[in-house]
C-alpha cells in the first residue's frame, strides 16, 4: 500500500464561472501550476488544474466537469506558461478554450486526426 506524503492535498470542484477567480487564489498564495490535463469522463470533460506548494508535498487541485460544448477562459494570463496544456486540452481532446495567449490552432503536435482523445459518437 502506497503511503500518503501529504493528506493536506484537497481536490475543490469548481464551476468555469469561477475558474478565473480560483486561479488568481492560487497565484495570490504563491501556488505553482504543476499540471492541467483533460479526460473524457461520461461524455463530459474533467479537466484537472494542480497547484503546488513549494517545499511540501501539499497540492491543491482544481476540478472541472463540464459539457464538450462549454467554452472555457485560459489561466495564461496567470500563470503564463499553461499555454502548453491548454493547448494540448483543446488539439487532443476538444476543450473550448478562449483567450490562450500563445494559441497554437490545433498546430501544437503533428498529428493526422483531429481531437484524437475525444471519442466520437459512433465510438461510443
Amino acid at each position: 500500500m502506497s503511503e500518503v506524503i501529504c493528506p493536506d492535498n484537497e481536490l475543490i470542484e469548481i464551476t468555469p464561472e469561477n475558474l478565473l477567480n480560483k486561479v488568481m487564489e492560487m497565484k495570490r498564495q504563491g501556488l505553482r501550476l504543476s499540471q492541467a490535463c483533460a479526460a473524457v469522463v461520461n461524455e463530459k470533460y474533467e479537466l484537472s488544474y494542480s497547484f503546488a506548494q513549494e517545499g511540501t508535498y501539499r497540492y491543491i487541485t482544481l476540478r472541472l466537469v463540464i459539457d464538450t460544448s462549454v467554452e472555457i477562459p485560459s489561466i495564461t494570463e496567470f500563470y503564463p506558461y499553461a499555454f502548453l496544456y491548454e493547448n494540448e486540452m483543446k488539439e487532443l481532446f476538444g476543450v473550448k478554450i478562449k483567450l490562450i495567449n500563445l494559441d497554437y490552432n490545433d498546430k501544437l503536435y503533428r498529428i493526422k486526426e483531429e481531437t484524437p482523445f475525444l471519442k466520437k459518437k459512433e465510438e461510443q
